[in-house]
Parts: structure tokens; C-alpha cells; sequence
């Protein structure tokens, strides 16, 4: 069987499944806003999490097991209540891979640059890559600035 990676950039064995999980959990805007709300206020009961917003404890409930299963939520009990808090070391395997993956491309795009032709002076019709590295059009592009009232205008 053939792998559907590029030799070398194959996925540690278990991670991808684990990522999947955790972008899965973090791709839905409430369940972003409530672990965020866990991180800033800290633990809190499924009541409190209700609170007067639109989501029924029936939400909150399922949006909470989602995060558990991406280890990103975790349940306490204090006595009678249930107290859900935040795991931000989770998002460390998150933003390992984007490292990962924002190197892999860095060089990637370092190599293509290197089969590109240089041009010296103006820009000429047709694709070039800008100061930044990006592909721009043939079209002039500027830098806005700050001018004295606090406005953005052209750079001359």
C-alpha cells in the first residue's frame, strides 16, 4: 500500500488521528467561545455556561463532551456540581503541527524562489513576487501609511 504523503512528511503514527479530534473541536465557533470562556474565567458549571445566552444546557452539554474528547475540557466534581475547565497544554499538539507544517512549506517555498527568475528594475507585466515573498500582479502595489490625522494614505 501506498502512502498519500510525500516520503518524509508522513504523519506521526496516532497524532493525525488526535488532530483530527482536536481542529474537529476547535473548527465550531461556540465550542471556540466557550473554551475561551473557560481559559479567561476559569472553571464553571454547565449552569453558569448557560447563563442568560442562546445555547440550552443541552448544547453546552454536547459542545463540552466534544472538548473533552479532544482533551481540551476536563470535569471536575466539587461536591455537588460538576466544574468544566479549560486544558490549554492540549493545543500544544495543534500548534506543533502548524510549525511543522509552516516550516515544510517555508522550505518549499524557499526552493521554488530559487528556480525563479530575477528581474532587475521595475516590475513588468505579469506575475512577480513582492518584498515579502508573495506572488503580486503586474499591477503597482503600495504601502499605506499613517498620515497626521491618524487616516492611512499611499506611501509616496
Amino acid at each position: 500500500m501506498t502512502s498519500k504523503f510525500p516520503v518524509g512528511t508522513e504523519p506521526a503514527a496516532g497524532r493525525s488521528g488526535h488532530l483530527d479530534t482536536l481542529f474537529g473541536a476547535l473548527a465550531d465557533p461556540t465550542r471556540r467561545r466557550l473554551i475561551e470562556r473557560l481559559i479567561i474565567e476559569g472553571p464553571a458549571t454547565i449552569t453558569a455556561l448557560t447563563g442568560d445566552g442562546p445555547l440550552t444546557r443541552q448544547a453546552v452539554t454536547k459542545h463540552l463532551r466534544v472538548l473533552a474528547e479532544a482533551s481540551l475540557v476536563v470535569a471536575e466534581r466539587r461536591g455537588r456540581e460538576l466544574y468544566h475547565r479549560a486544558v490549554p497544554a492540549a493545543l500544544a499538539t495543534a500548534v506543533g503541527w502548524l510549525l511543522d507544517t509552516a516550516g515544510t512549506w517555508d522550505q518549499r517555498i524557499d526552493r521554488l524562489r530559487a528556480t525563479l527568475p530575477t528581474t532587475p528594475g521595475p516590475a513588468t507585466s505579469g506575475p512577480t513576487t513582492s518584498g515579502a515573498g508573495r506572488v503580486t500582479s503586474g499591477t503597482t502595489v503600495t504601502s499605506a501609511t499613517t498620515d497626521s490625522s491618524g487616516g492611512y494614505g499611499a506611501a509616496s
